[in-house]
């Protein structure tokens, strides 16, 4: 049977249940206890929180399954770096925009009471009783739509470049098994101290599939409309911004770190071992024949044994 048909016979429920439904629902849940509770029960600091340790806890659930796939620009980026097959990328974004979409759902039946009470029973896309923002980001009246594009491609380049240093065995990396809790707190500094402006999207599945929710529960057109058409640069900046942080680590950063080929250790590894075979075997032999002076060996009995290789790649001989 052939991989890539394997692959998908757990892509459904890897993707949408264990992965992204779990990161969302606990970052639009922060979102929502902010907009809808006040102070009294949220605020920005607890969103950037509900987001970064959401993506922790995604982590650990489909950490050794996918590499926790939750990002489609990352994923974007891996793929067009060569670290991933192009095959698995409609999969994972697929199965993103599932789990992110069930997520809004999830908020949406979990706070229908409290959305209808702030509203007055109006859903508002924009003004003091909006509640489209609670699923996705709209451009405040500060911004303008290409500086809110170019905030998106930094703050997603950040993340990105600072998720292949974690990941980087040859640098500097996260010790092992503290991976998720180091990916989440970077989240959470790029959310609260870059986070302001645009409401730090930076990822085209954290923002779609909950508008497109909003759009068909009630909340209409207004949320492709408003912000100058805003709808659009969550979904391009992220992935922009990644491919240039990618880029940007391979060439100035990851470029510049001495890496030791592995066959040189490999090399030297056999080496020993060979070395050691050998006089484990000519001690043997020195004691049988101490032992048995007139013992031969038959002359129909080769005398020339093959040992296991090491690693795969040189084949030893027992003498």
């Amino acid at each position: 049977m052939p991989a890539p048909t394997k692959g998908l016979q757990w892509w459904p429920a890897e993707s949408w249940n264990r992965r992204g439904a779990r990161e969302w629902v606990f970052g639009l849940g922060s979102v929502a206890h902010m907009v809808l509770g006040g102070q009294k029960f949220g605020s920005f600091l607890a969103v950037n929180l509900g987001f970064g340790f959401g993506v922790t806890m995604g982590v650990h659930v489909a950490g050794n399954i996918s590499g926790a796939h939750m990002n489609a620009a990352v994923s974007f980026t891996a793929c067009a770096l060569g670290r991933m097959s192009w095959k698995k990328f409609p999969v994972y974004v697929l199965g993103q925009f599932l789990g992110s979409f069930t997520a809004a759902a999830t908020i949406y039946g979990l706070f229908y009471t409290a959305i209808l009470h702030f509203s007055g029973g109006h859903l508002a896309v924009t003004g003091p009783t909006a509640t489209a923002n609670i699923f996705a980001t709209y451009l405040p009246d500060h911004m303008t739509l290409w500086w809110g594009f170019l905030n998106e491609v930094v703050l997603t380049g950040m993340l990105q470049l600072c998720l292949l240093a974690i990941t980087d065995k040859e640098n500097n990396p996260a010790l092992p098994g503290t991976q998720a809790l180091v990916t989440g707190i970077l989240v959470v500094i790029i959310g609260a101290s870059l986070g302001m402006n645009t409401g730090y999207a930076i990822n085209p599945s954290r923002d779609l599939p909950p508008r497109f929710f909003t759009f068909i529960a009630g909340w209409g057109k207004q949320v492709f409309r408003a912000g100058e058409n805003w709808w659009w640069v969550p979904v391009v900046a992220p992935i922009v911004g990644a491919y240039l942080g990618g880029i940007v680590y391979l060439v100035f950063i990851g470029s510049g770190i001495p890496r030791e080929p592995q066959e040189s250790e490999d090399s030297a590894m056999n080496e020993e071992h060979r070395i050691t075979t050998l006089s484990k075997t000519s001690a043997h032999l020195s004691v049988t024949s101490h032992l048995d002076p007139v013992s031969r060996v038959p002359a129909n009995t080769s005398s020339v044994q093959p040992v296991p290789p090491v690693n795969g790649s040189i084949l030893l001989e027992s003498f």
